[in-house]
């Protein structure tokens, strides 16, 4: 028979179960189980939530949690690019390998058009106004995303986009314990770049582009093939001949290389302007604490080169963290961190010449770094060293002038960042039942840009060198007032919460340029003589606000909650200066029935439902910059011959009000075989209205746009996450944890039709990333020119679909959206004795992305001198008619415009991390005084699965490329030690 302890004798259990349920041997019908199930307190986990904290179980709430393990032993400079994949409903995307850069994080949709879309950080329970650089992820706890209107409606319009809470570590009671941490590791890139046509086929290609753009009516094919033979070197051909005196026309009027031409040398611009780079991190943290206080400090160091040269994030960071209990009735506690970094970040995000980034791919490999001589040798200086070639006669395409690997060592392209973080708290016991907590908190960033180019070579000659430097000051405070009462009453429980917060943000910047250096190798403003010039700005932002909460539950069974919170925003007009948002939340723990009980099977059953309004005041610039006074008249100042002028750039908009989210959750969570499987499934339903927009008018008013309330968004989607433990006994543990989140964004309602921004098209039943762009039909196979759909009207008001081979005939329609269906992520661990695994694999299915860095080496020649993509090999020619590469042509053909024809699957799967560790027996290190010495390799971003090769999947929200800074590879080994 069946252990009556292991479950009901009426209930077949699968031999699937039997195997999740740690059974030792299985003899007939006897089974026996083993005691290394998991135990039932594991259920009880408390999770860090609005102003405090809740049992898992009980919380009416949606709120998912990242434990520290998962977090501080990644190699990340910042802890958004630490939660990718870890959380249902959080799509986390990072679009740039920039040591130092934040991933853009979004939870459960696009809440806005023109608002922020971020959500609330908050740090130790208060809302936190830093840098996220600069918490190190050595200090991180615990990270709790709280994600329905129960969970984050107490913050009120700061948690209308979601609220992701970071605890840092305190100090536990015992003697002092001191845990070091050091890695050193190396970078690459996680992608390899895109595959380009080596220089014998770039010659002959570009030869067969000159060839066509010649000929005409007046100029047959032989006529073209000699002109295009004679002018490929010198004339307005490539400017440049690698195959040396022998061969001063290197290929025929057959459109080949001549016998024995070789490329005297393949200078492969990536190789000098990328690099493997160098990784070093070090952490040291103390801690302990008594029966009355507790303490933490910790020091970091981090040195993260980048691939690209000259680009890095160096960071030292501390923090110190006091508890004590000064009296029965007081408790006070402090924290405290400082950060100062530097940034080392030459352009890598837009098409500028200086991009780094698209420098690296743009120019061919037979254009040389350092000047070459006619037979391939290198040209010296006197001193006998190589001179750097920037190209004079390289056409205008291929980055004339420019020779980045020269310049940038004597640039200088500086971020430096001080943040500081104060918080401190003083907690009140009135009675057992009464507790009042007063606390502040201060964030203060000063940040210094530096950039410089220098005098001596380069684009900056021709003005003599110029530098700018900026500075900008952040000052924001918190101050809560929070009083709880907390009772309960038989099988009654009673939690009140009502509390007052008022916050404070002052913003200043500066910034000026100056040029003209007389002297080389200053680059401070005082050594250059011409002022070019002079802005700054500030601007301070207030929020007062009043917040309640109620919970109540009988017999640990049945629980209600009902929250509101009145928030006082100076960015609107006096009479719609408040908002007003609330929620109401209930859940019921089935397992506690007695009907559930008796079958004996489910360790936890809970069925949680939500409903709440929340608002955003975050309305941004349509350069994303904040917009700080929307209801005010707001003018640029501008020299008018002398005399100065101000031009309306705002008007006022006394109506603007508050936008407003509606969420909608209902979820059930679930544990059985002992607890050796355990999930959540919710749904959620997101509306957005009154949506905060920047509405585009006539350029005749005198302004481009004019902030307004307009429309409704709506996001939809389902949750799940399993936790799974199939093995675990003495020896050996192995868990599997799976998250899926699906997404349905959909506006529901606009003041017009359709509002067209760039490639996207904003329309009733589309999402807010739908692109908006001509269809590719493919390449005519009578003549090679690109095809693109028409569609029209006729006479009897039919619908006509054709194809032109002018883009600017071509017809606009939706070609899908750039938001994925469906992201999530696979993580394991194993745990084998001494032995530690574990791995991460991340993936996305569907979504659109317009690779537009691709288009630039796509050209059909017209570009003369940039590179090509290998794909250019499958051009269209008489021989190979059935191709989508149009015809080659140094007239230009518009081919690489915005079309289907670049726009490619987003779905794509990523091994985030893998992480291999050692932890020497104990009769090791005891010795030496250790209470604990581990050895590990790691690996970030350490296979890419995707299909169009050469970019990184990982692109921005709206799924369009902008020559942005690759992902990176990073392995790294490291020891850690407790003492």
């Amino acid at each position: 028979m069946i252990n009556k302890n292991l479950t009901n004798p009426k209930i077949w259990i699968p031999s699937v179960a039997v195997f999740f349920l740690g059974i030792n041997s299985i003899s007939g019908q006897s089974v026996k189980a083993k005691n290394d199930t998991l135990k039932e307190k594991e259920l009880e986990e408390v999770v860090v939530v609005a102003y405090g904290k809740a049992k898992r179980t009980s919380y009416t709430g949606s709120v998912a949690t990242i434990s520290s393990d998962k977090i501080n032993n990644r190699p990340v400079t910042n802890i958004t690019k630490a939660l990718e994949g870890q959380v249902p409903g959080v799509q986390t995307t990072s679009a740039s390998g920039q040591p130092g850069s934040t991933a853009t994080i979004r939870i459960r949709g696009i809440g806005s058009i023109s608002a922020s879309s971020d959500p609330l950080y908050v740090v130790d329970g208060i809302p936190f106004d830093g840098n996220l650089n600069s918490i190190s992820p050595n200090d991180i706890e615990s990270v709790s995303v709280l994600k329905d209107a129960t969970a984050s409606a107490l913050y009120g319009s700061r948690g209308a986009n979601g609220i992701i809470i970071i605890t840092t570590k305190s100090g536990k009671k015992g003697e002092a314990r001191i845990n070091f941490n050091i890695s050193q590791g190396f970078s690459g890139r996680a992608v390899k770049d895109y595959e380009q046509v080596n220089t014998d086929q770039y010659f002959q290609l570009y030869w067969e582009a000159m060839r066509n753009g010649y000929r005409s009516s007046q100029v047959n094919d032989q006529q073209a093939a000699q002109m295009a033979t004679d002018n490929l070197v010198s004339g307005t051909g490539l400017g440049i001949n690698p195959y040396g005196i022998k061969y001063p026309k290197p290929v025929g009027t057959d459109g080949k290389l001549l016998p024995g031409a070789t490329a005297l040398w393949n200078d492969d611009w990536r190789d000098v302007l990328q690099r493997v780079a160098s990784r070093n991190q070090v952490d040291l943290d103390i801690s302990g604490g008594s029966e009355k206080s507790n303490y933490f400090f910790s020091l970091g160091y981090l040195d993260d080169k980048g691939i690209a040269i000259e680009s890095g994030f160096k960071k030292y960071s501390t923090r110190l963290k006091i508890n004590s209990e000064v009296k029965k009735w007081l408790n006070v506690g402090v924290n405290l961190s400082y950060t100062n970094s530097i940034q080392q970040a030459p352009t890598s995000s837009d098409s500028n010449t200086s991009n780094i980034i698209q420098a690296a791919r743009s120019v061919p490999s037979f254009y040389p770094y350092y000047e070459r001589n006619a037979d391939g040798s290198y040209v010296l200086d006197a001193a006998g060293n190589r001179i750097y070639d920037f190209g004079k006669y390289r056409p205008t395409n291929a980055l004339q002038n420019q020779n980045l690997a020269a310049t940038l060592p004597l640039d200088k392209n500086e971020n430096k960042e001080d943040n500081f973080s104060g918080k401190g708290f003083l907690d009140f016991t009135f009675l057992p039942e009464l507790k009042f907590r007063s606390s502040f908190s201060v964030d203060l960033v000063n940040y210094n840009g530096h950039y410089y180019s220098n005098p001596l070579i380069g684009q900056g000659t021709e003005i003599g060198g110029s530098v700018t430097k900026s500075n900008s000051r952040t000052l924001s405070y918190t101050t809560s007032n929070i009083l709880t009462f907390d009772k309960k009453f038989g099988k009654h429980h009673l939690n009140v919460l009502a509390g007052q917060e008022f916050y404070k943000y002052d913003y200043q910047t500066i910034s000026g340029t100056r040029s003209q250096f007389s002297l080389p190798y200053y680059y401070e403003p005082d050594a250059a003589a011409l002022l070019g010039s002079f802005s700054g700005n500030s601007d301070k932002v207030s929020l007062l606000s009043y917040l309640g909460k109620v919970e109540y539950d009988f017999n640990n069974t049945y629980f209600i909650s009902a929250s509101g919170r009145a928030d006082g925003s100076s960015r609107f007009f006096k009479d719609n200066r408040w908002g007003k948002f609330w929620s109401v939340g209930g859940s019921w723990k089935i397992s506690n029935e007695e009907f559930i009980k008796n079958l004996n099977f489910f360790n936890q059953l809970t069925l949680r439902a939500s409903y709440g309004g929340q608002g955003n005041d975050k309305l941004l610039q349509p350069n994303k910059l904040p917009l700080y006074y929307a209801y005010q008249e707001l003018y640029k100042f501008y020299n008018n011959l002398g005399e100065p002028g101000a031009v309306l750039e705002k008007a006022r908009t006394n109506e603007l009000k508050w936008e407003t989210n509606l969420n909608l959750n209902v979820g059930l969570e679930f544990a059985i075989l002992n607890n050796r499987i355990k999930g959540n499934v919710e749904y959620f339903q997101r509306k957005s209205q009154d949506l905060l927009f920047n509405m585009p008018v006539a350029p005749s008013i005198g302004i481009s746009d004019f902030p307004a309330n307009i429309g409704t968004i709506k996001n939809t989607g389902f949750e799940f996450s399993l936790f799974t433990t199939p093995i675990r006994n003495d020896d050996f543990q192995w868990n599997i944890d799976l998250n899926l989140s699906t997404l349905s964004n959909k506006i529901t309602k606009l003041p017009k039709g359709s509002i067209l921004t760039g490639t996207k098209l904003l329309q009733v039943g589309g999402s807010v990333y739908d692109f908006y762009i001509p269809e590719w039909i493919g390449v005519d196979p009578g003549n090679g020119k690109p095809l693109w759909k028409t569609i029209s009207t006729d006479a009897n008001g039919n619908t006509v679909e054709g194809t032109t081979s002018e883009y600017a005939k071509a017809t606009r329609t939706l070609q899908g959206s750039a938001l994925p269906k469906v992201t999530g992520g696979l993580s394991t661990s194993i745990v084998y004795r001494n032995f530690d695994f574990s791995g991460l694999l991340t993936f996305k299915i569907g979504g659109k992305i317009l690779d537009t860095d691709y288009t630039s080496i796509m050209h059909n020649g017209s570009a003369g001198g940039r590179a090509w993509s290998a794909e250019i090999l499958n051009r269209w020619t008489p021989e190979n008619r059935n191709t989508d590469v149009p015809a080659l042509s140094t007239i230009t053909n518009n081919w690489t415009s915005s079309s289907s024809r670049f726009l490619y699957s987003g779905t794509y799967a990523r091994l985030k991390n893998v992480s291999l560790g050692y932890t020497l027996p104990s009769d090791y290190f005891e010795k030496l005084g250790l209470k604990k010495f581990r050895i590990y390799i790691q690996a970030e971003n350490l296979l890419t699965f995707y299909k169009h090769k050469g970019m990184d999947p990982e692109q921005a929200l709206d799924g369009t490329t902008y020559y942005r800074y690759p992902a990176m590879r990073t392995i790294t080994f490291g020891l850690q030690a407790t003492l």
